[in-house]
């Protein structure tokens, strides 16, 4: 009667993990003995379980006994974190008190549920009624229950048929309902409406939750909806498949790991299963993604184990090109991820294309193990959807082919160069870990994270293909591991001279955190909570940012040109250099012998602070240098993967300040997130963020378009100053390698932020006639989420 609006909803039942069967195996009780299963939610203090409680061949489970509560040989205390329902499943009946969970998930596994009286229940009557209707329930007095009289209730339970047939995906239904309200599907602008107050009563009570330093999780479809101009409800696959969708995924037996929930990963899940479907090419006009999914429904034996994984993208909030230097770095794995589904088999039974199958046939070696790969998304970067070769190719004898023959074989077709990024993970797995792969492999790549756009799309691929081979293989390797490993993959094999944290956000990320890295080379310091009052941004510029391009490797070099610079020059400064024209030696302290010895065995430039640096040596570093002038003065800029060109000039000043100020930025920015919530603290982490975004620029790496936006970020910025009760938008800047791509805004987390967002799309599209995609958050790395192990059901076509 409270309720206005009220919508009947099959029963919410928790699904089964385990088979009657493999529950009474792992117990070791055979089917000839009698099981009840006994589900008070907990015992209250001072109850005494008897033997004689038990007929001859009952056994009791026992949910919820305390640690220190002896039990009689009869019956058996299970862990207090196990798995009720599966227990249930291997019951031959229950004994509890009355409550929902308990009622639904006795009907629905049709258990006869001996059940206790609650006195002032106000469902009681309602529970009482279906068990009734539906022929599941015994009622046990309260006296028979405390005097141990229980034989009766237990062998007319015996007796029981429980005959209820109906729907038991209750949850999903209501989450479908809850997602839906809280996102504006069912919106009614009647304030007394059930939608209405269903969806306003949600968004209080994640209002609520966000108290400062509790740590919440919020929804993607709760910070998706948070605009009622609809900022993105939804986000498309390139199948057409919308990434919030249902959460079953009865099409898969899961062997192993969990979904966590994520919509990305249910709909990957769902677009497997459908993959028969794309022989029908009528279902879809673009001809190129029939041919994607053509060849993606070939490559499985769905009879067999399929493993998937998934690593996301990320945003660069802090510390950006000064990775490579040292910098401390604060980057935020994003909601759009990459999976990958991979399954190994024995080259006898690999199903081949037929261009593979004919290339094996004409070898007359027999059946070797081939590498097959259909990467979802080519029409939209003009590249073959698939790829394959004889993994022999990666051999040269007894050894793998060098890293330099690789990038070679893979550059060989502009067309599949996107291969090495995949196949590449095999060649590094080979080399740095010893690892030989005998069998066929299958994958398909499937990555929602945009190309381009300077949020890792090239190391979510990295992580997610190396993560899903190593499982498929049983090769355990940590997150940070593999994030190295990933990185020579990019840095050898495909030549894009990146650092280290794409990576390692990608793989050690987690959600709604900021992973903390200092690139020194590569220690994960540990993860700092995005404060529940701030939010992140990702703004796409619409042009196209590379790290591979000249730009990014010549900013690169002239941070190193710097570096080597600066070494000489505090070599020269020390007593014993007969160069010593700087600083008199007698001038020195011992204090000042140890800063210069220091200084001159610099590994890192951002362990040179900003003080120093201008004290000493930035006016000693010159604008630039041509090439061939600092190979012949300095030899080598000491840099593994960039090499001088002698004819070119660098840029030398603006590259080497950048990391050292950057460094300083990005600790500075960590302490002001603990601080005390503030206008304050919101303008300083933003004011740092306008100013790393002018330093790429004097390094070359800044962009009109993204220029254009950070203005415009400026604009809501200073234009709010009447209104920051209400939040505003605080800073921004280019991220990544530059050069266009994305920009990091920095705001509060409000609903007025979210309009300015949408209000700067608006005005970007009317200057440039580009709609920018808008990042917005977040989600687990793949060293968080694992591994899926799955199965097709047999009653799947």
């Amino acid at each position: 009667p409270a309720f206005r609006d009220v919508i009947d909803v099959p029963l919410v039942v928790r699904r089964l993990h385990k088979s009657r069967k493999e529950v009474r195996e792992e117990l070791g009780i055979g089917e000839d003995v009698k099981l009840v299963i006994f589900n008070f939610g907990g015992q209250p203090a001072g109850w005494k379980l008897q033997e004689h409680y038990l007929p001859s061949g009952w056994l009791c489970l026992v949910c919820g006994a305390s640690q220190d509560q002896e039990l009689p040989p009869n019956f058996i205390k299970l862990a207090r974190d196990v798995y009720t329902p599966d227990i249930m499943i291997a019951c031959d009946c229950m004994l509890g008190k009355i409550g929902y969970g308990t009622v639904s998930e006795a009907l629905a596994y049709k258990l006869p549920f001996i059940f206790v009286r609650r006195d002032y229940f106000n469902e009681e009557s309602f529970l009482r009624n279906m068990l009734e209707y539906y022929q599941g329930g015994v009622e046990m007095i309260r006296r028979d229950l405390l005097t141990g009289h229980w034989a009766p209730y237990l062998e007319h339970a015996t007796t029981l048929r429980p005959c209820y047939d109906g729907s038991i995906n209750g949850g999903e239904v209501a989450a479908r309902i809850l997602q839906d309200s809280v996102a504006g599907k069912n919106y009614v602008s009647d304030k007394l409406s059930g939608p209405r107050r269903l969806r306003d009563a949600i968004v209080l009570g994640y209002q609520l939750q966000r108290a400062p330093g509790r740590d919440i999780s919020i929804p993607e479809w709760y910070i998706n909806a948070q605009s009622e101009l609809g900022l993105r409800t939804s986000v498309e696959l390139k199948d057409g498949t919308a990434l919030i969708q249902s959460s079953s995924t009865e099409d898969f037996e899961i062997l192993h790991g969990d979904i966590q929930g994520l919509s990305d990963t249910m709909a990957f899940l769902k677009s497997l299963a459908r993959l028969n479907a794309a022989r029908d090419s009528g279902k879809t006009a673009d001809l190129l993604q029939v041919r994607e999914r053509k060849a993606a429904a070939k490559l499985f034996n769905w009879e067999e184990e399929i493993f998937v994984t998934r690593a996301p993208g990320r945003l660069d909030v802090m510390g950006g090109i000064a990775d490579y230097s040292g910098s401390l770095v604060l980057q935020m794995p994003i909601r759009e991820a990459c999976h990958v589904a991979i399954q190994v088999t024995h080259p006898s039974k690999q199903r081949l294309w037929k261009h593979a199958l004919a290339r094996q046939e004409a070898k007359g070696q027999g059946r070797t193990p081939v590498l097959q790969i259909v990467s979802y998304g080519s029409e939209l970067s003009n590249r073959s959807p698939t790829f394959d070769m004889d993994l022999s190719d990666f051999m040269d004898g007894e050894n793998p082919i060098s890293y330099a023959a690789a990038r070679e074989y893979f550059a060989k077709d502009s067309t599949q160069r996107w291969a090495a990024y995949i196949a590449g993970t095999i060649l590094v797995l080979m080399a740095e870990l010893g690892v030989r792969f005998e069998n066929g492999i299958s994958m398909l790549v499937s990555s929602a994270v945009p190309e381009g756009k300077g949020v890792s799309s090239s190391a979510s691929v990295e992580v997610a293909s190396m993560s899903a081979i190593a499982a498929a293989h049983g090769i355990t390797i940590s997150p940070r591991d593999l994030a190295l490993l990933c990185q020579k993959v990019e840095n050898h094999i495909v030549g894009a001279p990146c650092g280290v944290m794409d990576q390692m956000a990608s793989s050690c990320g987690e959600a709604n955190k900021l992973l903390v890295m200092l690139c020194q080379p590569a220690e994960v310091l540990g993860l700092v909570d995005i404060p529940g009052h701030i939010r992140f941004w990702g703004i796409d510029s619409g042009i196209r940012h590379s790290i591979g391009g000249a730009d990014y490797g010549s900013v690169r070099i002239g941070a190193f040109m710097g570096r080597k610079m600066i070494k000489t020059i505090a070599a020269s400064m020390l007593p014993q250099s007969s160069d010593a024209d700087y600083v008199h030696p007698s001038d020195l302290e011992d204090d000042g012998v140890e800063l210069f010895e220091a200084e001159s065995s610099l590994d890192y430039l951002c362990n040179l602070s900003p003080h120093r640096y201008e004290a000493l040596y930035a006016k000693m570093i010159p604008e630039t240098i041509h090439g061939d002038e600092f190979l012949e003065k300095y030899a080598d800029h000491c840099d593994s993967v960039t090499v001088i060109d002698p004819k070119r000039s660098y840029g030398v000043q603006a590259p080497a300040r950048h990391p050292i100020y950057e460094n300083f930025r990005v600790h500075a920015f960590k302490a002001l997130l603990t601080s005390i919530v503030s206008d304050e603290q919101l303008s300083a982490l933003g004011e740092l963020l306008y100013q790393c975004h002018y330093s790429y620029s004097a390094c070359g790496l800044g962009s009109d378009a993204t220029d254009r936006l950070v203005r415009l970020v400026q604009e809501m910025h200073h234009g709010k100053k009447d209104n920051q009760e209400d939040g505003t938008l605080y800073g921004a800047k280019i991220t990544g390698g530059g050069s266009g791509g994305t920009v990091c805004v920095i705001g509060r987390n409000s609903l007025k932020s979210s309009q300015q967002i949408i209000e700067i799309q608006k005005r970007y599209e009317r200057a440039t006639g580009y709609l920018p995609f808008v990042f917005e958050g977040s989600s687990p790395g793949a060293g968080k989420f694992g591994y899926l192990k799955i199965r097709r059901r047999s009653s799947v076509n």
